[in-house]
């Protein structure tokens, strides 16, 4: 990721911060919508995974200029997901819905850069946590 667009990422990130609730409803709606497999994986208060997921989103926005400082709460979210049942495939369509919601929330700032600097982090971030799922599925099927 270049400077440019980690500040792009900030920038965007700090227009939807105000409307997180709504942007949290509009991702988990668009999530079940593109994969509805995906719901029974949710069995708390949607309300309150809309608020850890925005802190969440939060976090890893405002650390990209020092990523190897979050990069074992990345690695450790992938490892929990693995526990949960999350396949492999739901990371694509995690970005798809991430992706539609900035577009919704930011409207017209959502322009190419904005999006291209979301996709970078966005597979950057998801790859961190694929590959600790798959070390944490080697090593669990490696100690069974």
């Amino acid at each position: 990721m270049t400077p440019q667009q980690i500040d792009l990422v900030q920038s965007s990130w700090e227009k939807v911060k105000p409307i997180s609730e709504q942007a949290a409803e509009l991702f988990y709606g668009r999530l079940f919508e593109l994969d509805p497999s995906l719901k029974p994986l949710f069995k708390g208060d949607m309300k309150e995974q809309g608020k850890k997921l925005m802190a969440t989103l939060n976090l890893a926005v405002t650390s990209l200029t020092k990523l190897e400082d979050i990069l074992p709460a990345v690695q450790e979210l992938g490892r929990r997901h693995v526990k949960y049942g999350v396949p492999d495939e739901s990371y694509q369509t995690v970005g798809e819905a991430l992706l539609w919601t900035l577009q919704q929330g930011l409207a017209e700032a959502f322009t190419d850069e904005v999006k291209q600097a979301w996709t970078i982090t966005y597979v950057t971030l998801s790859n961190v946590m694929l590959d600790a799922a798959h070390e944490s599925d080697a090593s669990t099927a490696a100690a069974g």
